[in-house]
């Protein structure tokens, strides 16, 4: 089973890029984050022309989540449970593939930073903090249903120093914070495998650069995208790689897949 999570950066804008990607690739489940779109726009026809179903929860020019997959997908969940979000973050789903059923989830975390125009606004903080929580208790529950539980997308967390080029830029950043830190920490703790880290212990891994300044050029990124793997998902962890195709390509999102595959 192949899995990826790419946060695409407007799914119309990346389009042939995306399309191109799920032809040379052919992965039975991609988690997409950022999608920017409601669902009367989203690109359902082209991508079942490609031979995927989508799933998605979508919102106007921000944010949104999809699921596409190869295979039926049975929605589960729209938003996390128990928590009152105005905002298209989290999408989760069942997908039997291989006669083997998964518990999939394509999420995009809050960033957290505060608005250019007011850096005393913590708002925007104290959401992902409290997102985080949610996402916590959601992940603790899926834990007992008895399958595979595969948790990916873009966290806008970087876990540790090795996880972006210049640690000392991003001491103070949202995404770089301890409290943010603790809570991801948190569900490995829980019990979830950090699927790219499991089988590589020092690779840098990055999965996203910033358009501007030569980041990706001179390999000026950081490690925000994760597949996290319950037990019994990351028991069948064959292969877990950045794919830096996408983010090559032309008019590539800033980040760039996530992939795995199970055996």
């Amino acid at each position: 089973m192949k899995i990826a999570t790419y946060n695409v950066n407007s799914i119309n804008a990346r389009l042939d890029n995306l399309l191109d990607w799920l032809q040379k690739e052919n992965p039975d489940i991609v988690l997409l984050q950022e999608i920017k779109t409601e669902f009367n726009s989203f690109p359902f026809f082209e991508l079942q022309t490609t031979g995927y179903n989508a799933k998605i929860l979508g919102q106007k020019s921000y944010n949104g989540v999809a699921i596409l997959s190869r295979h039926k997908i049975v929605v589960t969940e729209e938003n996390l449970p128990n928590f009152v979000d105005e905002q298209a973050r989290y999408l989760e789903a069942d997908i039997k593939v291989n006669g083997v059923e998964y518990r999939v989830a394509s999420i995009y975390l809050p960033n957290g930073n505060p608005p250019y125009n007011d850096p005393d606004d913590d708002s925007r903080y104290i959401y992902k903090l409290n997102w985080q929580t949610a996402l916590y208790k959601r992940a603790s529950e899926l834990l007992g249903l008895g399958k595979p539980v595969i948790l990916g997308g873009d966290f806008n967390v970087i876990l540790t120093d090795n996880d972006v080029y210049d640690p000392k830029e991003y001491k103070n950043n949202a995404l770089f914070r301890q409290e943010v830190k603790q809570r991801l920490w948190a569900l490995q703790y829980l019990g979830y495998y950090d699927a790219f880290r499991s089988l590589h212990a020092t690779k840098s891994g990055y999965t996203f650069w910033d358009y501007a300044g030569g980041a990706l050029a001179n390999d000026l990124g950081m490690r925000i995208d994760y597949l996290f793997m319950s037990p019994m998902a990351v028991d069948m962890l064959k292969f877990c790689e950045v794919d830096k195709n996408p983010r090559l390509a032309s008019k590539p999102s800033d980040h760039t897949v996530l992939k795995a595959e199970l055996k």
